[in-house]
């Protein structure tokens, strides 16, 4: 029997994919949860032999939260099941270590295969995501570039990013210009919508 957690925040979909995953004799799905900060604790409580999770959660995001589980709980194999298709979010899923990437207009016995992959130690990626990731850009961002551009996606203004970030507001207004001559855009918001379309932005 294949332990299972799922994480997706949106009801009605976890609700058809837990259905989908029981219709499957080898499956059980132990734990669900609704948010990326959850599926660490309820992983190291249930010990599933699969995680199974949305990058787009609230709390934590999913890529963050499976390499947090990776570390803690290793044994645990991470399939990412997303609507985000682009080549820069299966690269940073990859630099996560997760074991499998499908996108969720698969078919329900690629789900099932794939779970099953995964749980024998063999690594699954949608194939033309791969080939699209094999031939696509890197960030030009530096980590600091992106923690800055993520709050400015967020609504954050630059006195507050400043103080969120210990730095001067000249500082962040400094590496916003950078961010938006970097992706080549023509404002913070061209940035940000780049930024999130080649996948560097979640």
């Amino acid at each position: 029997m294949i332990r299972i957690l799922l994480a997706e925040d949106m009801h009605m979909v976890r609700g058809a994919l837990v259905a989908l995953l029981q219709l499957e004799s080898d499956f059980e799905v132990v734990a669900e949860v609704e948010r990326g900060d959850r599926i660490v604790p309820t992983a190291l409580h249930e010990r599933p032999d699969v995680a199974i999770i949305d990058i787009d959660l609230p709390g934590v995001d999913g890529l963050t939260a499976a390499a947090q589980l990776h570390d803690r709980l290793p044994e645990c194999r991470c399939l990412i099941l997303t609507s985000l298709g682009r080549p820069g979010t299966l690269r940073r899923a990859l630099a996560s270590k997760v074991s499998g990437f499908l996108l969720k207009d698969a078919r329900p016995k690629e789900l099932a295969e794939a779970v099953r992959r995964v749980r024998a130690g063999h690594r699954v990626i949608d194939p033309q995501l791969a080939m699209d990731a094999w031939g696509g850009a890197e960030s030009p961002l530096t980590d600091r570039e992106l923690e800055v551009l993520r709050l400015t996606a967020d609504g954050a203004e630059a006195s507050e990013i400043a103080a969120m970030l210990h730095l001067s507001v000249g500082t962040v207004r400094n590496y916003l210009t950078s961010v938006v001559a970097k992706v080549n855009g023509r404002n913070r918001v061209d940035a940000v919508r780049i930024a999130r379309e080649s996948g560097w932005l979640i």
